[in-house]
């Protein structure tokens, strides 16, 4: 099996603030910290994959301005291939206002930027990296075009692929994902998408079993503090969660993902793999920022070791 992942999909610069509270409309409120990073749940999921040792390939656009060459660098010094990082003319790059709270939540903004011009075009340029791959990663940061002609594109030339429905995206066409390997939404995306409750584990699994009978083979629903269900057509598996204290929850989404690929990738089972994603995630959380969270494999060894967990 090979243990490269292609990541089609989105970059940006992460503006994080460090705020005791949110501002009420019209308020001026001091924060305490601020800091400036790299992010993107494309790039998020590429960089946590490399981290713990894949080959990783991006498909991606960035703009012309300062924080294109950046983003570029960033992926270069993770390991990243951006043979297919494709600078728009005219462009800003993408870019995340991030709030983050004491407790460790936070809320986001994007602003898409660049990453608006990725199209099924860049899917067929990179088509040779494409099919040396394991895994074709996905998010919904870029046009739903580009979506889907990478869902097509996998299930034509036999690369699983794995999308991450996030941000949940009322428009995306479910009938248009036919033939997906791995849908990954949480429990407010599964309800969105599905227009079904999620509001108990019975109803997840029935949202989730909606989307296998319409052409899905596998959905994992990711459920916060409760873990998460992997949902087929004749089986449901539940994924424990990590009991840690949370400092910063930004990215932690992508860190499942992205070592979920990385896991699988490496030939482990994959309800093993989604196990050890959850650990992985879990870490992430206990350490600021967003790629600056992600372990190294040998970082998440002395992680399990430390939490009994290996």
């Amino acid at each position: 099996m090979s243990d490269k992942i292609a990541v089609v999909g989105s970059n940006m610069m992460d503006l994080v603030t460090y705020i005791d509270r949110m501002p009420e409309r019209g308020e001026t409120v001091e924060a305490p910290d601020f800091a400036m990073g790299f992010g993107g749940k494309g790039a998020n999921q590429a960089v946590a994959a490399a981290r713990l040792g894949s080959r990783v390939a991006m498909v991606t656009c960035v703009g012309d301005d300062a924080f294109g060459p950046q983003v570029r660098a960033n992926l270069e010094a993770n390991g990243i291939d951006t043979t297919h990082v494709r600078t728009v003319a005219g462009k800003a790059s993408g870019v995340a206002p991030i709030f983050v709270e004491r407790d460790g939540e936070n809320a986001i903004l994007i602003v898409k930027g660049a990453n608006a011009a990725l199209a099924p075009s860049d899917v067929d340029a990179a088509a040779k990296t494409l099919r040396a791959a394991s895994a074709i990663l996905l998010q919904l940061e870029v046009d739903l075009e580009t979506v889907y002609h990478a869902v097509a594109f996998g299930a034509r030339e036999g690369v699983a692929t794995i999308l991450n429905p996030a941000p949940a995206h009322p428009d995306l066409d479910i009938a248009r994902l036919n033939g997906l390997d791995w849908f990954c939404p949480n429990e407010s995306e599964l309800a969105l998408l599905t227009g079904l409750p999620t509001d108990s584990d019975e109803a997840v699994v029935a949202a989730a079993r909606s989307l296998i009978e319409r052409g899905i083979r596998n959905v994992v629903v990711t459920l916060g503090g409760r873990g998460a269900r992997r949902v087929t057509a004749d089986s449901v598996t539940e994924i424990a969660p990590v009991a840690v204290t949370p400092v910063d929850t930004t990215g932690a989404g992508d860190a499942f993902i992205g070592s979920f690929a990385h896991f699988l990738g490496a030939g482990v089972d994959a309800n093993d793999a989604l196990t050890r994603a959850a650990r992985y995630a879990a870490l992430s959380i206990t350490r600021r920022g967003t790629q600056t969270s992600y372990a190294t494999d040998q970082e998440f060894v002395t992680f399990l070791s430390s939490q009994a967990l290996a």
